[in-house]
């Protein structure tokens, strides 16, 4: 026996080292084509980075929203792009089919799981990363904007507010979101009970295809123009910019935020909050952020205090609302002070830097759908859990409404009728001092408590809030398997996920635009 271990261990040894050499000089050979495909056509060499450039590590760290996905482990590129026209995007996605080279699409790095940038599979893969591509185009007059998906959200609010103080757009409140994973996911914020989601505003993109086509409205086809509108972009192409309807504001909006503490009755206000919530005149809208005992009542009204405290006083008393309590501001006001505070401005919009705060702290979610309201006593029990050690933080945001009124199959994303509120769980820790890995079971526990008061066949997911928990794609014969993507792919988009499948097929059937996550191609699938 100590024979044939003595034997056997060198053979392992050689094996382990010529497969790792061959693995090598396979993603070599591959980054080599890619990049000498690319010094064939307009692409600027500036514009491309590989590990040995002293730029790459900080481009790559600089839109990369989760630290815990910066650690040695990681999968990195093995090329990044910057490209700064739609003709460069186009070469990029041909020199990556040419050289057998994937491709990952990154706009502002929130990706929950970071598949943006990494890949949790070893594979070679270059990163296209859009944030020079972040052009914003108002036409107050038309109410409409075109914008590239590598602006964030802020310069897309802010550009609206220079051009008029009497029109907004109904996402998302984080500044720093990019558009493209925004608006391909769905998008939604303080307007959507009053104006949908994102992607029910918008009327036009620019798509590259896997065969490196510029494509429109018209000619990516109807189902495949469908598909980007909420079944995550990246599935089926490069979006390169997205034409958007402007919505109509008030010169004056009203904010509030009202801290109720477990002792001040917060059990009891929540609990009346998920009945009145999703039935609130439109232009009223109320989230409500619970973490440790302490429920926080956040709220945008398109009116006045004036017109906004009679509504509160016979509609939702139990917040104890006064006037005190109020805010005016314009829209574009409104967005920096609910998200950044009291004491930002409008040009605090424009930030594109990572806070230390960011950069130091790794975070962990997932999301639930309520369908039902939760019994009073289940919510006692919640509160006792949030006051844990380690335990993470829920956002509660109220449905009804607009975006209540479109049907289900008229977008990829489902989630409209019947629910009264989405769920987003987090957790954080300091990358410091911590692996997260307590924090994690905390979420991943307490998710599992709330199966039976969320719902149910499918437990609805929602795409922007991407977990991998609730499974990764499995690829059969180098196409990613239509079945296996059901198990993740049904709880994010219901019976929407056959339609999206047929797209793929339609648009990229060899798969190529993929990743754990992404939606395979319904033809092509066993």
């Amino acid at each position: 026996m100590a024979m044939a271990r003595t034997s056997f261990a060198p053979a392992a040894l050689i094996f382990a080292f010529f497969f790792f050499c061959y693995a090598s000089t396979t993603v070599s050979s591959q980054q080599d084509a890619f990049l000498k495909c690319l010094s064939t056509t307009s692409i600027p060499s500036q514009l491309l980075f590989t590990p040995s450039s002293a730029s790459f590590t900080p481009l790559l760290k600089f839109s990369i929203r989760n630290p815990k996905f910066f650690s040695p482990s990681t999968v990195r590129p093995v090329v990044i792009v910057t490209p700064t026209n739609a003709s460069h995007v186009q070469a990029t996605v041909l020199c990556g089919r040419q050289s057998g080279l994937r491709i990952r699409v990154r706009s502002g790095g929130h990706d929950y799981e970071g598949l943006s940038y990494r890949a949790v599979r070893s594979e070679p893969f270059a990163v296209l990363d859009m944030s020079l591509l972040r052009s914003v185009r108002v036409d107050a007059q038309s109410a409409t904007a075109w914008v590239d998906s590598g602006a964030q959200l802020g310069e897309l609010y802010y550009a609206i507010g220079k051009a008029s103080n009497l029109l907004g757009f109904p996402a998302g409140l984080c500044p720093t979101v990019g558009v493209g994973g925004h608006f391909s996911g769905g998008g939604f914020g303080m307007l959507l009970r009053k104006y949908g989601m994102a992607i029910d505003n918008v009327i036009d993109a620019v798509l590259v295809d896997a065969k490196g086509r510029l494509l429109n409205k018209n000619t990516m086809g109807s189902d495949v123009f469908w598909a980007i509108r909420g079944g995550g972009g990246e599935s089926f192409g490069v979006v390169v910019s997205w034409q958007v309807r402007l919505v109509p504001v008030p010169p004056k909006v009203t904010v509030f935020n009202v801290p109720v503490t477990a002792s001040q009755g917060a059990v009891d206000v929540v609990s009346r909050w998920q009945q009145v919530a999703p039935s609130l005149p439109e232009d009223l809208f109320i989230r409500v952020v619970v973490q440790q005992q302490t429920a926080s009542f956040q709220s945008l009204f398109l009116g006045t205090c004036d017109a906004l405290v009679p509504v509160m006083s016979s509609r939702f008393p139990e917040l104890r609302f006064s006037r005190s309590d109020c805010r005016e501001m314009t829209w574009i006001q409104s967005v920096p002070y609910i998200y950044l505070g009291s004491g930002s401005t409008v040009e605090d919009l424009l930030n594109r830097s990572n806070t230390a705060s960011v950069l130091s702290t790794g975070n962990k979610a997932t999301s639930d759908y309520v369908r039902q309201a939760i019994p009073r006593a289940t919510w006692a029990s919640i509160f006792s859990q949030l006051a844990q050690p380690n335990a993470g933080l829920m956002i509660l945001d109220p449905y009804g409404g607009q975006i209540a009124a479109v049907p289900e199959a008229a977008t990829p994303y489902p989630h409209r009728a019947g629910v009264l509120y989405n769920i987003q769980y987090m957790n954080f820790w300091s990358v410091a001092t911590s692996d997260g890995a307590v924090q994690t079971k905390w979420i991943r526990d307490f998710y599992a408590f709330m199966a039976p008061h969320v719902s149910a066949n499918p437990r609805e997911a929602y795409f922007n809030y991407r977990d991998l928990d609730l499974g990764v794609n499995v690829v059969v014969g180098n196409v990613s398997s239509y079945q296996a993507g059901m198990v993740w792919g049904q709880k994010y988009f219901k019976g929407n996920y056959q339609r999206l499948a047929m797209a793929k097929a339609q648009i990229d059937p060899d798969d190529y635009f993929r990743n754990e996550q992404s939606v395979p191609p319904f033809a092509m699938s066993k």
